[in-house]
């Protein structure tokens, strides 16, 4: 990594998406506590976005962390969306439960990331920004536009953000994506320091990970940070899997399995999940959201909890887990 940003301190972070209120509707006041118990069990390495909750999430991120001292933690957000307000009954529909009054459009051009990144401290009250993802530059986001919006952004985003960071103006700069593809796509024409790898890195779900990803940014000297490392929540028993209702075939009978072994040894699959991937060599950081500080809590227990190494080689030996994956010592 270019840039030391992330440290072992910063092993576990929190996540804006449920802040954002992606998943239930959540108070100023609900979201200031999750911060709060982050903060007082030393969590420092906070995750948002203008597009969680139509700029919701960074609002309450800064009102939270601007009191604080800037130099005591590291911030990420996202560009690669420009936001309008607009009447209330002129808010699109999206996966947020109750957003703020915003328009968006994609855009991924050299003035629209400065424009973004502007909006982003306006929003927060911050004086710098550490890191920049390059945020849903993928298929399932943008469709059969991606072509177009990747040659955007290889003339604007990729270029500027280097500049900002070779400036001094941000720290680091990677994609926030959902897929592999964009990430490949990014290293071959240009030069991030971290990429947010979400949805693609889980202890249900890595072979492909594996195989394509981790060696490409080990080769290219970056680093990643996990989004969705619980498989947005699927891992804790939700009824929902990677942001979506539809749970692929066979997942729940893997969550069960690994499930009644973790209990056998006294722990947890969620445990289990976030020590996985941070056994990748290439993961930096993990970042779960939480609704409820006791998520906090159980986030930090889990990270530091100590799980028999007999536990991961029974995964191993039931074919539960990737053998060419690396597990924790």
């Amino acid at each position: 990594m270019k840039s030391d940003i992330l440290t072992e301190k910063h092993q576990l972070g929190l996540g804006g998406v449920a802040i954002g209120t992606a998943f239930e509707s959540l108070t100023d006041g609900e979201s200031y506590e999750v911060l709060q118990k982050a903060w007082d069990l030393g969590i420092r390495y906070y995750d948002t976005s203008p597009w969680y909750g139509l700029t919701k999430s960074e609002r309450r991120f800064g009102n939270f962390l601007h009191s604080q001292n800037r130099e005591d933690f590291v911030l990420s957000t996202k560009v690669g969306r420009l936001f309008v307000e607009v009447p209330e009954d002129e808010v699109p529909p999206t996966m947020w439960q109750d957003p703020l009054p915003f328009d968006f459009e994609h855009n991924y051009t050299a003035d629209a990331i400065k424009r973004s990144i502007e909006e982003s401290l306006e929003r927060t009250r911050l004086s710098h920004i550490d890191i920049v993802y390059v945020h849903d530059l993928s298929e399932d986001q943008v469709g059969d536009r991606y072509d177009y919006f990747l040659k955007q952004a290889r003339a604007g985003a990729f270029k500027v953000l280097s500049e900002l960071r070779d400036q001094g103006v941000i720290k680091a700069w990677g994609m926030g994506v959902n897929k592999i593809e964009p990430i490949l796509d990014c290293l071959d024409s240009a030069d991030p320091d971290i990429c947010l790898s979400a949805t693609q890195y889980s202890i249900l779900d890595h072979e492909e990970a594996v195989d394509r990803l981790l060696p490409a940014v080990k080769k290219a000297g970056v680093k990643l940070v996990s989004g969705a490392g619980y498989n947005s929540g699927f891992i804790n028993g939700r009824p929902r899997y990677n942001y979506k209702d539809v749970i692929p075939k066979g997942m729940m009978e893997k969550r069960e399995k690994i499930s009644d072994i973790a209990k056998r040894y006294g722990t947890t699959i969620t445990h289990a999940a976030l020590q996985f991937v941070l056994a990748a060599d290439e993961f930096v950081s993990i970042i779960p959201g939480a609704s409820k500080p006791e998520q906090v809590e159980d986030n930090v227990k889990a990270w530091k909890e100590s799980i028999p190494s007999d536990f991961w080689k029974e995964l191993q030996s039931e074919g539960l887990i990737y053998e060419k994956a690396q597990v924790p010592n």
